[in-house]
């Protein structure tokens, strides 16, 4: 069994990116999209100044500063290798919602990486929240498995974090 990471998220936090699962390089660093190839961090410093080029917990501070939290929709499952079908469905155990929206009142939207993410907290989040949760969007994967949209096509579907409201 595998056990995701804990969120990265300030109280005042407005939007929450949630993927489906760490793959295997992010739960061996402990850290947020840690496949080198994963487009995730370049994606974040196009839009935010929070590259790979920095370090770790300053990527993260750059998110959190512009009021974005990441988690994961999975807290525990059975998986071989990083990839999300790989999941043993009768084995997903998913993080508390209700316990974070209940911390983050402020958290106005939901970002999805991909459909994995989305599926998983449809199918197994929005029925113990009774229907009850700030509305989502599914974006491209930048999981280096997502091979289908190269890096420009995800970036400008990703730039949508950047717009204000």
């Amino acid at each position: 069994m595998l056990r995701g990471l804990p969120f990265a998220a300030r109280a005042d936090a407005r939007i929450l990116i949630l993927g489906s699962m760490p793959g295997q390089a992010s739960l061996d660093l402990g850290r947020y999209y840690a496949h080198p190839r994963n487009a995730f961090w370049p994606i974040m410093g196009g839009l935010f100044g929070a590259g790979p080029e920095l370090p770790y917990e300053e990527r993260l501070q750059r998110l959190k500063e512009n009021g974005i939290a990441l988690w994961d929709v999975i807290a525990v499952c059975e998986r071989r290798g990083s990839l999300d079908a790989d999941i043993v469905p009768g084995s997903v155990q998913v993080n508390d919602f209700a316990a974070f929206f209940a911390a983050h009142p402020g958290i106005v939207r939901l970002y999805f990486n991909g459909g994995a993410a989305e599926t998983a907290f449809r199918r197994h989040v929005l029925p113990r929240l009774a229907g009850v949760s700030p509305p989502g969007c599914r974006l491209p994967s930048t999981s280096p498995a997502h091979a289908a949209r190269g890096y420009a096509e995800k970036l400008a579907a990703w730039s949508v974090l950047a717009e204000r409201d």
